[in-house]
């Protein structure tokens, strides 16, 4: 039973595999678009929420942007945020960007991020809006070639694939081979056999009449995935949800054992409740977990050599998927480099995987939530009591 369940699980992940190189592939054959000759005015959104490795880095490569007219607007809390001090220092290093600075006050949903953006979305001059994370870095033409597609009618939101950028140890650099590798996988996956049915978080590009049109971005603010739930409203609004040819970095914030493996935990759970059902199929896209469970039926039916080959299976398995997402999709050099370690880290998904169901509750910046049914979540410790409607907003350009 042991050998029957090894084999039926590396086959289904081969399958995967398969289909992995098969996305990969017509991802990167993509025809490239005619570069238009005029766009609309951009709002960057930016929401801030403290100091993170490289912040400086990251903010700047906004201000970098080869794009004709673009607005930076960045939200926080309060005015004491200490990332506000990183982005005064660029608005006065690049004075031909127009910049503003929107405080939103403690949140009063759970989920903080959407209640900045919330005050935000106001705050923005144009109709082309453009959300995206404060630990990314994107190159001059990003806002280029994301917005492009936004040119449609019949789009509603681009989103971008990324690859992830450690900084730092052991830990950091097997969770950026999971965003390179695994998430990029199913996405690529997903995209091919239903299309674009969700939003990555990292960067969200829409127009403000769609954004309106699915109940403006407060509608998000219960939501743990709030990016999957926008992406499901705009494909259900009857518009197209784009996966831009365009790659962003990712970077990886988590240096330490423990913040790393809470911030994977938390990310599996919160896909646990979005789609409960993929969710569960997920566990036939792991290969190491059957190579192992392989090892073990060889051993008990005296066979090293067939313990041997089937953890040899799932390591060229690991490997090739490393370097087919990873390198092939989104031209992550470190994911072709340390093509040798995915098999650990897919394992250690494997373990997320059983980790999501041992619990519905979370941390997410120091405050800890429970996780409902259809996503959304529930405060049950907060960092702060104040609460603040006031938005104020210094426009310098």
């Amino acid at each position: 039973m042991l050998l029957y369940a090894a084999c039926a699980g590396l086959l289904c992940c081969t399958v995967f595999l398969v289909l992995v190189v098969t996305a990969a592939t017509r991802f990167r054959s993509r025809p490239r678009v005619p570069v238009q000759t005029s766009f609309p005015p951009v709002s960057l959104l930016k929401p801030l929420c403290g100091l993170e490795p490289n912040l400086e880095r990251h903010l700047e490569s906004f201000f970098r942007q080869d794009y004709p007219q673009f607005e930076i607007v960045f939200g926080t809390r309060d005015a004491h945020d200490p990332a506000l001090v990183v982005a005064r220092a660029l608005q006065k290093r690049y004075p031909r960007v127009p910049v503003k600075f929107v405080f939103s006050g403690e949140p009063d949903r759970p989920n903080a991020k959407v209640c900045s953006l919330e005050k935000m979305v106001p705050a923005s001059g144009f109709q082309y809006l453009v959300i995206s994370d404060s630990d990314v870095r994107v190159t001059p033409s990003y806002i280029q070639e994301v917005v492009q597609p936004l040119l449609d009618p019949q789009v509603g939101l681009v989103n971008c694939l990324y690859r992830g950028v450690p900084t730092g140890g052991l830990w950091s650099r097997l969770e950026a081979l999971g965003m390179s590798v695994e998430m990029t996988s199913g996405v690529l996956v997903a995209e091919l056999l239903e299309g674009m049915r969700f939003a990555l978080g990292p960067t969200m590009a829409i127009r403000r009449e769609v954004l309106e049109a699915i109940g403006g971005v407060g509608s998000l603010a219960n939501y743990c995935a709030d990016d999957f739930v926008l992406g499901e409203r705009v494909f259900h609004l009857g518009r197209t949800v784009v996966l831009s040819s365009h790659i962003i970095d990712h970077v990886v914030i988590n240096r330490g054992f423990r913040d790393s493996m809470a911030h994977q935990i938390r990310w599996m759970k919160s896909t646990r409740f979005s789609r409960p059902k993929g969710h569960v199929g997920t566990v036939l896209t792991f290969a190491m977990p059957f190579g192992l469970l392989g090892v073990a039926a060889g051993i008990a039916a005296h066979h090293p050599t067939l313990a041997g080959g089937l953890l040899g299976w799932a390591l060229l398995n690991r490997a090739i998927q490393s370097i087919a997402a990873g390198w092939g999709a989104v031209r992550d050099r470190r994911a072709l480099r340390d093509c040798w370690l995915y098999p650990v880290r897919d394992l250690m998904g494997f373990c997320f995987w059983v980790a999501s169901y041992l619990g519905d509750t979370i941390v997410w910046r120091q405050e800890r939530y429970r996780l409902q049914p259809g996503g959304t979540m529930l405060r049950l410790t907060s960092a702060g009591k104040s609460e603040s409607r006031t938005v104020a907003v210094n426009d310098l350009s």
